[in-house]
């Protein structure tokens, strides 16, 4: 259990001291941020940094390889396999802020061009998942649907490679439309990667490799993943630092994909793929506004049910402050939360 403790401090303070070096490299460069004109009034937001999400993949990643150096422990295939959707995910995010910044437009590229990308990398992520058998015949990914904890519903080497595509899409860009306010989605990810902790520390106890038994979870790298999670959460604790209100830098398209793809691969390697819906419910309610609102607009003829989505910029336009709508939105995060880890010990004990 040490390297969860050594992982997230390590993540922590990589994060915590080596952001302001990041900042002062990109405001040499001049790659600020570029605001749209047609939102809330974020004009004095305008050129601060962005693509800090390097910072936030470079201190998961670097934590996570010195707790394991110093702990000896043998590193997984279900993490390396989690860091590299991470990775690639977060490469194509910092296409997208690159040329945002070099363009000095608020459009880099398209969204068929990034989800393009993302699928790219889902569908390998998903493919490698289905190999590397453990000892027990454990591989990363399962071909079974995971609920709470893997069902008896079979789904196939190609549904599940599908079922993970829209999963991984579907999760990153969630975590990218709540990236609209200093903070939010940082803070929103932080409890979300300390869920994945627990459960990954109670698969590991509860696993059939060392409690066999009725009940027990078949997960090939709990404990592992448990560890890449500390990791996560301290690097994104690490960056909020500087990110809350008033927000030093941004993570961009480079932090918030690559974070939507980590939640995305631990929730289908801990085989807890539905219950990610409650765990980053706050993702889910903001992805529902807009696709709410695109629907809205198109049925009823140019009408709106927001003023703005995504729903933060609704509250924003109805004159809440900033850091409000944040403390408030990390509540209702923060309640998914609980209620996500609620539901798995609950189905744990109804065993």
């Amino acid at each position: 259990m040490r390297e969860i403790l050594i992982a997230g401090a390590f993540a922590m303070l990589i994060s915590l001291f080596g952001t302001p070096f990041l900042i002062k490299g990109l405001n040499r460069r001049k790659y600020g941020q570029i605001i749209r004109v047609d939102g809330p009034a974020h004009q004095t937001k305008h050129g601060t940094p962005t693509m800090g999400g390097i910072i936030i993949i470079l201190a998961s990643i670097l934590g996570y390889f010195v707790a394991h150096g110093l702990t000896r422990v043998q590193i997984s295939m279900s993490a390396l396999l989690v860091i590299a959707l991470m990775t690639s995910l977060g490469f194509v995010g910092f296409l997208d802020d690159w040329l945002k910044v070099s363009r000095q437009k608020s459009l880099g590229l398209t969204g068929w061009q990034k989800i393009f990308g993302q699928a790219i990398f889902a569908c390998a992520f998903a493919i490698a998942g289905l190999h590397f058998p453990d000892n027990d015949n454990l591989t990363p990914i399962s071909t079974n649907l995971s609920v709470l904890r893997d069902t008896s519903l079979k789904l196939g080497a190609v549904v599940v490679v599908i079922w993970i595509l829209f999963m991984v899409i579907g999760t990153s860009n969630a975590v990218n439309l709540t990236d609209g306010l200093d903070g939010l989605a940082t803070g929103a990810s932080v409890m979300t990667f300390l869920a994945f902790i627990l459960i990954g520390v109670w698969e590991f106890g509860q696993g059939c490799a060392v409690s066999p038994g009725f009940g027990c979870y078949a997960v090939r790298d709990p404990l592992d993943m448990a560890v890449l999670a500390a990791s996560l959460a301290g690097a994104c604790t690490g960056f909020l630092w500087w990110n809350a209100s008033p927000a030093k830098i941004f993570m961009g398209d480079t932090g918030s994909l690559a974070l939507g793809g980590a939640l995305a691969g631990m929730a289908v390697t801990m085989r807890t793929e539905l219950l990610l819906i409650p765990l980053g419910g706050l993702f889910v309610i903001i992805t529902l506004s807009v696709i709410i609102q695109r629907l809205y607009f198109k049925l009823s003829g140019g009408k709106r049910v927001f003023k703005m989505a995504p729903l933060q910029h609704h509250f924003e336009l109805l004159g809440w402050g900033e850091v409000t709508i944040v403390l408030r939105f990390w509540i209702i995060a923060g309640l998914c939360v609980a209620l996500g880890l609620g539901l798995f010990y609950a189905q744990w004990v109804a065993q």
